[in-house]
């Protein structure tokens, strides 16, 4: 079996924030029209007016990925700074009141206000997608199956959303709390085959509760524009060299599970009653806590974890030449997800709670930018 390209391709959306005043910011239509003239089809408004994402091209390596989203952070930095502005990248703006935030009048969201009704404008949250390139379509739904136990280490090691309206959730990951209220959302079904997914989506197409394969918003699913499997449970990173991280973890998968594929091996499949517990202890916990090996029958400190990720993914790494940015991994748990980053920030700034949030905030501005 010939070995797919496993190329690489990374969404990330924003959160647009006044310089000053920390508070969230509509994009400018001259902004908008600065970033699409500088990068082309590479960026787009999204559902919220404060929000912009942006995307790479198709990327051969890791290398590839780092100078391409690189570029696109700067310009929209840059393009930002000429009104006043600044981007975050965490998956919720520590004091925003989403209840005060528009949508994009744009046809797609203006269909999606009307269609999910009250749930969608608490949409005030960011993520990030990682698509790896895999063409042969019954091998992306049998990835994808098996894949599926990993979402929760991924997960965990992305958390950047503890805060929620000027609140400290209890949670590192709040934003998958928001999220799940929108339908079609969560771990994917474990469809035995690409014909069940397929007519699965054409059931719900044919009756026009959707248009297309696009307005799925599992966890991981086929890409409805390319040949990939995009995997989207995780929380945007503040940092660049972490999204990397987290983009090198998901490509390295994909090549084990193709590995045990040519070998006529496969990863166990669980049921989603247990891979959804595990999900929680991510979303709750991140990195701080362990997760449930099912095999072992206990839970396993997720630095124990990590190290068993970076020797079952050694080889995939090696082929793939992102050795460094696999093993960064370790620094994440060490140092801790943006979740900690931020609770460690609010516990250290002086004055009211006010004052501590926009202590978080700079801190996210921050972090963006020191990558760049």
């Amino acid at each position: 079996m010939q070995e797919p390209a496993f190329t690489l391709g990374i969404e990330e959306e924003y959160l647009l924030v006044d310089r000053d005043s920390h508070a969230l910011a509509e994009a400018p239509d001259a902004l908008m029209q600065d970033c699409i003239a500088e990068l082309e089809g590479q960026v787009s408004p999204e559902f919220l007016q404060c929000q912009i994402e942006i995307g790479t091209k198709p990327c051969a390596d890791i290398s590839s990925a780092r100078d391409d989203l690189k570029r696109l952070r700067a310009a929209v930095s840059r393009n930002a700074a000429k009104h006043g502005l600044t981007p975050i990248a965490a998956s919720c703006h520590p004091f925003a009141d989403w209840k005060t935030q528009s949508h994009t009048d744009k046809q797609r969201y203006n269909e999606l206000s009307r269609d999910l009704g009250g749930v969608v404008r608490r949409m005030l949250i960011c993520g990030m997608h990682v698509h790896v390139g895999l063409t042969d379509d019954p091998m992306r739904a049998d990835l994808m199956r098996q894949a599926s136990y990993f979402l929760p280490h991924l997960l965990a090691l992305s958390t950047s959303s503890p805060f929620w309206q000027g609140e400290d959730t209890g949670l590192a990951s709040y934003r998958i709390s928001v999220f799940d209220n929108l339908p079609r959302t969560g771990l994917p079904p474990q469809f035995s085959n690409w014909q069940d997914y397929e007519r699965s989506v054409q059931i719900l197409t044919d009756l026009g509760v959707i248009e297309d394969s696009s307005r799925i918003w599992w966890d991981m699913r086929p890409s409805a524009r390319f040949p990939t499997l995009e995997t989207r449970i995780m929380d945007v990173q503040p940092r660049l060299e972490h999204t990397l991280t987290l983009a090198a973890l998901t490509q390295c998968l994909m090549r084990m599970l193709w590995r045990l594929r040519v070998r006529n091996q496969r990863w166990r499949i669980y049921d989603h009653f247990l891979i959804g517990e595990n999900r929680w202890r991510a979303q709750r916990y991140g990195v701080t806590e362990g997760l449930i090996d099912f095999g072992a029958a206990q839970i396993v400190p997720f630095a124990d974890l990590v190290e068993e990720l970076l020797e079952l993914l050694s080889e995939d790494a090696e082929a793939l030449g992102c050795v460094s940015e696999l093993t960064r991994a370790r620094e994440i748990v060490a140092q801790g997800t943006s979740a900690s980053r931020q609770r460690a920030v609010h516990s250290a700034a002086s004055g009211d709670g006010e004052a501590r949030m926009h202590a978080v905030v700079q801190h996210l501005i921050d972090e963006y930018h020191q990558d760049l």
